[in-house]
């Protein structure tokens, strides 16, 4: 190998854009092992409405961070983190190569960059406070106040969040800087890894409809039934974990917000501007290999470019 840094392969892109399917061909040919580095699949339970891999499907690759954790429970970026650092020594341990495979950009970058969530700031006067607030004048009004300070860190924290919108606000009113500041600049290459880092895309038209196609897919395959499943199991329509795509526009149908088709139509909207904002997020990422899936006949010319490009990075 070209130098000691553990080698560390990442397959990213939008949702639908075939992640999956590329990354287990990949890690078959490598003597691979996948962690998911997707916010969502983390939660058991939930298994259409995050396009949950199955176990047919993993062809016998073992897959990490899938199921990790009930919908109720909070997992964090920095619990990604020390999970998937955990996983990467255990595949390296056993002989094997680790594949990061997944769309959510910030649990990527803990492991890209050597982001330090152990020491933070802390003031639990104020975190008091505003717990306080959010109960007695809800999550929209410190949502509200997070915006003042920190508009990208308030569009980046869902407005049920109340745990990380105060943590924001917190850091804030320490630091006298806001919390996406830091995110933007202490971004410290990781050392330990020699990281080599694809994103696939393809035509925008194309992924729209393979978007579109899965959310059909969803409902065909019962998207409707698991939510209720849910919501019988005494999971709260606010949980983080629930305000998922797929679960929020179904969950607001089931309440006769919206009719059915309304909800379908809402959510293939929000997948697609999904898609487009993770898109943004890796444009940003200087290091990443863009892959367009259109430029190859098939998939296994793909893949075999893929394990090209990776030997030669590595030996």
């Amino acid at each position: 190998m070209q130098n000691e840094k553990l080698p560390l392969i990442i397959i990213a892109g939008p949702t639908a854009v075939g992640k999956t399917s590329i990354s287990i061909e990949v890690a078959k040919k490598i003597n691979g092992e996948i962690i998911s580095a997707d916010s969502m699949q983390v939660y058991k339970y939930m298994d259409i409405g995050t396009a949950k891999i199955s176990k047919e499907e993993m062809n016998g690759i073992k897959h990490y961070l899938i199921d990790e954790v009930t919908p109720d429970e909070d997992f964090s970026v920095s619990d990604f983190q020390t999970k998937a650092n955990e996983y990467i020594n255990l595949i390296y341990n056993n002989g094997k190569l680790p594949i990061v495979v997944g769309g959510t950009g910030l649990y990527i970058n803990s492991l890209v960059y050597d982001l330090d969530f152990t020491q933070a700031v802390s003031n639990w006067k104020l975190r008091e406070e505003y717990q306080d607030k959010a109960r007695r004048f809800g999550n929209q009004y410190i949502h509200n106040e997070l915006k003042k300070v920190d508009i990208e860190s308030a569009c980046r924290i869902h407005v049920n969040d109340t745990k990380r919108i105060i943590r924001a606000l917190e850091v804030y009113y320490e630091t006298g800087k806001p919390m996406s500041y830091f995110y933007r600049n202490f971004r410290k290459e990781n050392k330990k890894f020699n990281i080599i880092y694809y994103c696939l895309n393809m035509n925008r038209d194309k992924l729209y409809d393979r978007i579109n196609n899965r959310v059909d897919d969803m409902l065909e395959k019962g998207l409707i039934d698991e939510v209720k499943n849910l919501l019988n199991m005494g999971y709260s329509e606010n949980l983080v974990s629930m305000q998922g795509l797929g679960y929020k526009e179904i969950i607001q149908y089931l309440k006769g917000n919206c009719s059915l088709d309304e909800a379908i139509e809402i959510l293939k909207r929000n997948s697609r501007r999904f898609a487009k904002r993770q898109l943004t997020w890796f444009r940003r990422e200087e290091r990443v290999h863009w892959i367009d899936v259109d430029s190859y006949d098939n998939k296994k010319q793909l893949v075999d470019y893929i394990i090209k490009d990776i030997k030669e990075k590595l030996y």
